[in-house]
């Protein structure tokens, strides 16, 4: 008698993943969206600089790229496709809130103060030692600098400096050339240098944090609604 074992989704290609996918697998699903939430997150936010409508950019890649797996060849990384999902997600949104903007005569200017709190908050409660709260404050201050880049540095720059994305994937993300992928980071690294010290260039990394309950809860949602 043959005994089948079920392969465990984790060692699998992203190709592999894309078919389980196809399947509506869940398994498969809360491993591709966990490994990919925190990046998501990162690139909508740097679109739209609102938490609530990047977390829904997120979801609503999953949805858009789920749909359309079967176009996934693997000619990029399964997390490189759902990336560009995402930043024309939130560029489309960026500019239908523009024509809003436009239509409705805006003039008040976004305060960095009145969304702070709400925007960087962290996905960890409870209490914390000292050094943790130092490093929240400095992870702040980052993120409250970084959210004042001219949009197409500040994209460019998360993607490159918090992401790790290499330069030629992240032309490819953006449709630009290496050449304007570098100059845009070197320009954006020239308005941060003043924050930029040794000690805060090891909170970036942390910067925009979306993990823990957040992650989860998004996980759970997309699972429950692909999957059914």
């Amino acid at each position: 008698m043959t005994v089948q074992t079920r392969t465990d989704p984790g060692t699998l290609s992203d190709v592999e993943l894309a078919a389980r996918i196809a399947a509506r697998d869940r398994d498969a699903v809360r491993i591709v969206t966990e490994r990919n939430n925190q990046r998501l997150f990162r690139v909508a936010w740097s679109v739209l600089k609102e938490r609530a409508e990047a977390e829904d950019v997120v979801q609503s890649t999953y949805m858009r790229g789920f749909a359309a797996i079967g176009s996934f060849a693997g000619r990029s990384s399964l997390s490189t496709w759902l990336t560009r999902i995402a930043i024309n997600e939130a560029l489309g949104r960026a500019r239908a809130r523009e024509r809003r903007r436009k239509r409705l005569d805006a003039t008040s200017v976004v305060d960095l103060n009145d969304y702070r709190d709400h925007l960087m908050r962290g996905s960890m409660q409870g209490s914390k030692p000292d050094a943790e709260l130092a490093q929240g404050q400095i992870r702040e201050m980052l993120e409250a600098a970084i959210a004042q880049l001219p949009p197409e540095f500040r994209t460019t720059f998360v993607l490159r400096e918090i992401e790790g994305v290499s330069v030629e994937d992240a032309a490819a993300l953006l449709g630009i050339s290496p050449a304007t992928v570098k100059t845009r980071c070197l320009r954006a690294r020239r308005r941060l240098q003043q924050l930029l010290s040794p000690e805060l260039r090891l909170a970036l990394s942390g910067s925009f944090p979306f993990a823990g309950a957040d992650c989860h809860a998004l996980t759970a949602r997309v699972v429950a609604q692909w999957c059914g």
